[in-house]
């Protein structure tokens, strides 16, 4: 799964990066500890009604989906991760999977590799992150859902969520952790972000196609291990930092 994320670039990187036409984002604080239900920036491509032009936008959700249907937003935790595996089936994702992809910015992000020390099970955090530290893209879906105790003309009264597709991790990561987030390569963003791509059987193919992510390991000090902890030393070296 991926459960914490690193993300420290400032909104004119990700605008220029994603040759995002609008941006909804006018400040960004670096996080070295991204969390779920922290609100994250992501990228998403939209047709205007009245012109028929396609823009892509950068905008917040707050990471951990919740479904347009959901009564409340208490499950929002529980799904910060969608498995590819049935991501256009599963009630809580497929209609999002078919309207509402996007892709989530990040430096890297962290693991817990299990493995046995003196007799005893210890996790050990792994940051991953890609070579020459180059930007990711998480494959996410976005849901906007009505809070139903505020009034239709409420500017709070829409949530907007989003979740982050993952899939079987590689041999060569695999003994990290089994699962890894689904990373679009450049060449892809803009098929993943067609927002006339709706059928099943596309957004399938269009998953499909994405391939395995190349992705440097390296084992990092325990101040990760909590979420209060933020600041560029959470992605250093074990043996330097704390």
């Amino acid at each position: 799964m991926c459960g914490r994320y690193v993300m420290a670039r400032a909104v004119g990187d990700l605008v220029a990066e994603f040759d995002v036409d609008e941006s909804f984002v006018e400040e960004l604080e670096p996080s070295y500890n991204v969390a779920p239900t922290d609100p994250v920036p992501i990228v998403l491509d939209r047709r205007d009604k009245e012109t028929g032009e396609l823009s892509r936008k950068l905008v917040t959700a707050r990471w951990g989906l919740v479904p347009s249907w959901a009564k409340d937003t208490k499950g929002a935790a529980r799904l910060i991760n969608a498995r590819r595996e049935t991501v256009t089936e599963k009630p809580s994702f497929r209609k999002a999977a078919s309207q509402r992809r996007a892709l989530v910015p990040a430096d890297g992000y962290y693991e817990w590799q299990k493995e046995e020390v003196g007799g005893k099970l210890v996790k050990i955090p792994t940051y991953l992150h890609a070579p020459e530290s180059g930007l990711l893209a998480f494959a996410a879906l976005f849901e906007n859902w009505p809070d139903p105790s505020l009034p239709p003309d409420h500017p709070e009264r829409w949530l907007r969520t989003c979740t982050i597709i993952t899939g079987p991790a590689s041999d060569t990561l695999g003994y990290i952790h089994d699962r890894t987030p689904l990373i679009v390569p450049q060449d892809f963003w803009a098929d993943w972000l067609d927002p006339e791509t709706k059928s099943e059987a596309d957004v399938r193919s269009l998953i499909d196609a994405i391939p395995e992510p190349h992705l440097v390991p390296r084992v990092v000090g325990s101040l990760v291990n909590s979420v209060q902890n933020n600041g560029p030393e959470l992605i250093e070296p074990a043996s330097t930092g704390a």
